[in-house]
Formats: structure tokens, C-alpha cells, sequence
């Protein structure tokens, strides 16, 4: 008989934490027929045993377990693993847990009644980590988004299959309750994904989404990231770029910069507040002359040459390349005061 949801697991080496895990899909109080999909990605503990126990209770409670796997001699990642779980169920929703996770009794039930209310998107919750002081910013940021926010601003575990949803026309919906318990620990599968292969990954996105919608932006951040994004761009969507922008609190401040070796300055500046600073500095002096970056690297000639400018003399609209949360506010109410719109005069990036 076809489950009307099934739990995804796929587990690899997950013995610390699965029997809390199992026991969490347990505890579900759904009153639907549910089902658990397993898959045992060569792990070379005791997962497979911890999994038979619980196969006995499950099914004892009305869960109906199915596991698959193999015991190659290495895993193939929990991307495979999940795959091979999904192919295995048959449930008409989907519900995907991760090993090292705890799921609250009622995540089903809240989720799957979402999922019934919109039925092209995909269902979110607020979460908890554990420990508690672990990405606190991370976890304040994912859970204070607002709905428009979890479009632009969203990026899942799944990034690929998120993208690939948003592209289909799928909308995102939270349920603002906190569902699960999140573990972040060294073995987290959220640390098997390269940085560098999740920035690629953002800006194609970007560039697919976003940038064909205007004629020119402004990249807010005149530093590292900012950079590094621009770097990043087709030549097509560079060609846009048409300034960097940053923020400085002294008012005598008329350029920018992001690294600074001038033995006056007393604090490097993306934000700064030297009284004696009359401009941003940079290890370049060519670069401090021109008050512009120029893109070395870049085979076009001219060499491309993007102004530097306050935020305030910047015209959207950005995409923004500052990390929130770190400025004690100041960036936050400097982004408010341009009185803006998300997802139309500015994208985050960051």
C-alpha cells in the first residue's frame, strides 16, 4: 500500500546518533501511513544493526521500513544515498532527514499539512542546533527569514535540486515553528561540499535569475567577496558592474578600499571610523591614485575599470556581498534607509 509520506534517510557511518534519530521517527504523532526509506551508504559501524532494532519497532507501530545499500568499500555520498532512498519509497510526500538529526513529534503532521496547502513548494521549518552557541548567526539568519526572503535569499543543503525547483516555477513556504534539532559536528555531511563548488553553483544562479533582469548593478562590498564576485562573472554579465560600493562612518572619507597599510589608519576598512582617514587605502598605489578597481586578469583591452563609491552615491540596483549580523546593526540600517526592495532593487549574495 502506498505510504502518504516517506521518510528519507540515507545514513553513513551514523552510529553516535542514530538511535535518537530513529527514535524521533517514531515519536511522529502523524495519523497518516508513513513509511521509512533507508539507505545504508557502506557505512562501517554499527549502523546496520541499530538499524534492524528499530526496523522491529517501526513496524510494530505501523511504520513500514525499507532499506537498501551496499558495502562497497567506499560511500558514495549522501547525495547517491538519497537518490537511492527516494527510488525506493512510495510515498506521495517526501520527508528528508538526515541521520545526525532529531525530528520534534509533530514535524510530519505540521509539514504535511503545508505540503497539502501548496502543493508546488517545497516545506521548510525553523530549526535548533546543537550545540546551541554552534552557527549562531547561521541559525538566527535561517530562521528570521521572511517569505519573500526564502526565495532570494534561501540556499538549502540541497542546492542543486533547490535551484532546479525554483526554475520549474516551485515556490518555498516555512513552518514557523522549530521541527528540528540541526547537529553540527566535523562529520556533518554539510562539510563534505566544497566551498568553492557551492560559490559556482550561486553565481551561474545569479547570473541565470538575477542579472538578465537589469541593464547594470552595483556590487556592494568594494572588498574580498565583492571582488571575488565580480571575478566570478561572465564577461557579458561584468560588463553590467557598473560600481562597487562600501560604507564608512568618518565623513571625511571619499574613496575606498578593502586591505590598508598606511601607518596613520588605526582599523582596516570595510567599515570605518578613523577620524584621520581622508581616504580608504590599498597596498596598490596605483590603486589609491585612481580611486577605481581594474580587473588585472581580465583579457579585454582596456582592461575593465569599476568605480569605487559610497553607498549613498551608488545607484541600485546591488547585489550585496556583505555577510548580515556582523555590524552590530549598521549595515542593516544603512540598507533600510535607501528604502529598497528585496528581490527588485537588491539581491543578497553573501
Amino acid at each position: 500500500m502506498q505510504a502518504h509520506v516517506s521518510i528519507i534517510l540515507p545514513v553513513h557511518n551514523a552510529e553516535p546518533w542514530l538511535d535518537e534519530c530513529l527514535r524521533s521517527v517514531l515519536q511522529q504523532d502523524f495519523e497518516g501511513t508513513m513509511e521509512l526509506s533507508v539507505f545504508n551508504d557502506a557505512s562501517k559501524d554499527k549502523s546496520g544493526a541499530i538499524i534492524e532494532k528499530w526496523r522491529v519497532k517501526l513496524e510494530d507501530s505501523g511504520v513500514h521500513v525499507i532499506i537498501g545499500g551496499h558495502d562497497s568499500l567506499s560511500p558514495r555520498g549522501v547525495g547517491y544515498s538519497k537518490n537511492q532512498a527516494v527510488a525506493q519509497s512510495s510515498g506521495s510526500y517526501l520527508c528528508f532527514l538526515d541521520s545526525d538529526d532529531v525530528m520534534m513529534p509533530q514535524r510530519v503532521r505540521l509539514q504535511h499539512q503545508a505540503a497539502v496547502q501548496h502543493p508546488s513548494s517545497i516545506i521548510g521549518c525553523r530549526v535548533r542546533r546543537d550545540p546551541p552557541n554552534s552557527t549562531e548567526r547561521y541559525t538566527r539568519w535561517i530562521n528570521q527569514l521572511t517569505p519573500e526572503q526564502l526565495l532570494t535569499q534561501g540556499v538549502p543543503e540541497d542546492l542543486l535540486f533547490f535551484y532546479e525547483h525554483l526554475r520549474k516555477g516551485g515556490g518555498v513556504v516555512r513552518v514557523d515553528q522549530s521541527l528540528l534539532l540541526y547537529r553540527y559536528h566535523p562529520r556533518a555531511a554539510t562539510h563534505s561540499v566544497l566551498e568553492t563548488t557551492i560559490w559556482t553553483h550561486r553565481v551561474r544562479f545569479l547570473e541565470e535569475q538575477a542579472l538578465p533582469r537589469w541593464a547594470a548593478f552595483t556590487i556592494w562590498n568594494a572588498g574580498k567577496q565583492g571582488r571575488r564576485l565580480y571575478r566570478s562573472l561572465t564577461a557579458a554579465s561584468q560588463r553590467k558592474v557598473v560600481a562597487f560600493c562600501d560604507f564608512c562612518a568618518c565623513p571625511q572619507v571619499v574613496a575606498f578600499c578593502d586591505f590598508c597599510a598606511c601607518p596613520q589608519v588605526v582599523a582596516f576598512c570595510d567599515f570605518c571610523a578613523c577620524p584621520q582617514v581622508v581616504a580608504f587605502c590599498d597596498v596598490d598605489e596605483n590603486k589609491i591614485r585612481k580611486g577605481f578597481y581594474c580587473h588585472e586578469d581580465s583579457q579585454e583591452r582596456p582592461k575593465p575599470r569599476i568605480p569605487i563609491l559610497h553607498f549613498r552615491a551608488a545607484r541600485p540596483p546591488f547585489v550585496i556581498c556583505v555577510k548580515l549580523d556582523l555590524t552590530g546593526g549598521a549595515f542593516e540600517d544603512n540598507l533600510r534607509s535607501l528604502h529598497l526592495q528585496e528581490g527588485q532593487d537588491f539581491l543578497h549574495f553573501s
